[in-house]
């Protein structure tokens, strides 16, 4: 007993809970947030494979400095920084693409409305998400190869440039004409902007996901490609099987029926909350006459 008192007096009188204030709270949570997506990150790029090799090294280093290999130490203090540079340089796509993605989110949309010339229809109208349909699933049905391509917040000026310009109200006669076979314009990608087709026969960048379907083509690679470097969402209809494929946010869908497709338009269309619930109500509507 008078070993354990002598203990607490000794030691545990000495301890003390430090004092926390919400700006510590707040590192934390950012540390983590930040942490999280840097490892999100890495496991979906080829930085996980470089991470991998960059742990078997440092478990070597560990090894020459218990042992002090002097030698194998001073060669690694001395290429530490060329190899901190060759490793940007590797890296670079990637690095690039993770600005890119963090430039393209709007963190404060909810709390200010930046765009002041919003409408009820939102980005573009229910017309132009029906037309866009239509034509696809004509298209779909005689095996016309098809690439549209969406805009939303971040322009397209520099594909719309690589394009012959059009600027015709989006119709599903237009966007057939324009991809029939044998037609000028038919090669390459139409971008929409609102209700207006801008520009057709733009070329697109194209995706190295390896991840994606070898059986996959070149218009289904250019679509997931623009999808990856903008926050677009790419129509593609197949040239080879007349299937409808979104491409969003570097992510492909393939098989899509015409109300799947206008769903999928009508997740970027952008409408005020109250005009969705009014269009909702008429749908339920409908259905119960």
């Amino acid at each position: 007993m008078e070993q354990l008192n002598d203990f607490m007096a000794r030691y545990l009188t000495k301890l003390h809970m430090p004092t926390i204030h919400w700006t510590d709270v707040a590192e934390i949570i950012i540390l983590t947030f930040v942490a999280y997506h840097i490892l999100v990150w890495i496991k979906n790029t080829k930085a996980w494979a470089l991470l991998k090799g960059i742990i078997v090294i440092g478990i070597f280093i560990m090894i020459a400095v218990f042992f002090r290999m002097n030698t194998i130490l001073w060669i690694v203090t001395n290429i530490f920084s060329i190899a901190a540079m060759a490793l940007v340089v590797v890296l670079q796509p990637e690095l690039r693409k993770a600005l890119e993605e963090l430039g393209r989110k709007n963190f404060f949309s909810s709390i200010i409305a930046f765009s002041a010339t919003k409408t009820e229809e939102g980005r573009f109208s229910d017309r132009t998400i029906n037309e866009i349909t239509k034509a696809c699933v004509e298209m779909g049905k005689v095996k016309t190869g098809a690439l549209i391509v969406i805009e939303q917040e971040q322009p397209l000026s520099e594909y719309e440039r690589t394009g012959i310009d059009v600027d015709g109200v989006v119709s599903s006669q237009l966007l057939i004409n324009i991809f029939e076979h044998n037609t000028p314009l038919h090669d390459g990608a139409v971008i929409v902007r609102g209700n207006r087709i801008v520009s057709a026969t733009c070329y697109l960048p194209l995706s190295d996901n390896m991840a994606l379907s070898k059986e996959l083509g070149t218009r289904h690679r250019a679509g997931v490609g623009i999808s990856e470097v903008t926050d677009s969402l790419t129509v593609i209809v197949s040239e080879e099987n007349g299937k409808i494929s979104v491409a969003y946010g570097g992510q492909l869908e393939r098989g899509m029926n015409a109300d799947r497709l206008k769903e999928r338009l009508s997740d970027i269309q952008n409408k005020p909350v109250e005009e969705k619930k009014r269009k909702l109500w008429k749908g339920r509507s409908k259905n119960e006459e």
